[in-house]
């Protein structure tokens, strides 16, 4: 196929695992950079992996319900995986978000396994030392309240991984691999609405919690959560992936 008669040249490749999970406010500052996204829908029956890397200049992983060691039960799961084993060793720039980061750590040699409990809801993260001093993170605080929805963790950082930062109950909850590639187990990347959504859908049936108290805290933590999530999208868009 020609670069002309390729739908992913010179573009962002975006792995959206579920419906409701888009790559949000981070592909929209992407966007507003000058970057081309094309989104893989995977969680459409009919969506599958690119054969290959040709026209793709980086990868964006986002979150999910699945687990890294299902991929009996999701067919697209190890082409994923491949394909970001791929772009690492080409030196291509990439995040992952929840799940995109536990794929992204699996990948490349990391390890992920279940939590004592699951992490949900609003929740402090503080900078490891590295993170302070990384340029991508540049701006960011020391310690931030941040959204959680996982049961899983990444336990064993890949060779070249460096922790940036983590939580009380998840050490490694951003981590770098290399020089191009960053992973988030926390969500920076929603909107007010989404945040809501989440909170409201999942916190009171997976955590037994009361969901009109974590709206409360949506409404609370807001504002310095989405401050500090476009400071962290626009660093992504403009540090790591270059026009």
């Amino acid at each position: 196929m020609t670069k002309s008669g390729n739908p992913f040249a010179m573009s962002i490749l975006v792995f959206q695992h579920e419906k409701d999970e888009p790559s949000a406010v981070l592909g929209q500052f992407l966007q507003q950079r000058g970057h081309k996204l094309v989104t893989v829908p995977l969680h459409h029956p009919d969506s599958h992996v690119p054969e290959d890397l040709d026209g793709i200049t980086g990868l964006v992983v986002m979150g999910g319900s699945m687990n890294v060691d299902e991929q009996a039960s999701y067919p697209w799961m190890k082409p994923e995986m491949d394909m970001i084993k791929a772009a690492y060793d080409k030196g291509l720039p990439m995040v992952g978000v929840c799940l995109g980061a536990q794929l992204i750590a699996a990948s490349l040699g990391g390890e992920v396994a279940k939590m004592e409990s699951p992490e949900i809801g609003w929740q402090n993260v503080k900078l490891a030392f590295p993170g302070t001093t990384d340029a991508v993170l540049a701006g960011q605080a020391w310690d931030s309240m941040q959204f959680h929805l996982h049961g899983k963790e990444v336990t064993k950082l890949p060779p070249d991984g460096v922790p940036l930062a983590g939580s009380a109950a998840c050490k490694n909850q951003a981590f770098r691999v290399g020089m191009t590639c960053y992973c988030f187990q926390y969500h920076f990347e929603w909107n007010q609405s989404q945040l809501a959504y989440y909170a409201k859908s999942h916190f009171a049936t997976s955590n037994g919690g009361d969901s009109d108290a974590i709206i409360a805290q949506c409404d609370e933590h807001y504002h310095n959560y989405r401050r500090r999530g476009d400071r962290l999208c626009d660093m992504i868009s403009t540090l790591l992936f270059k026009a």
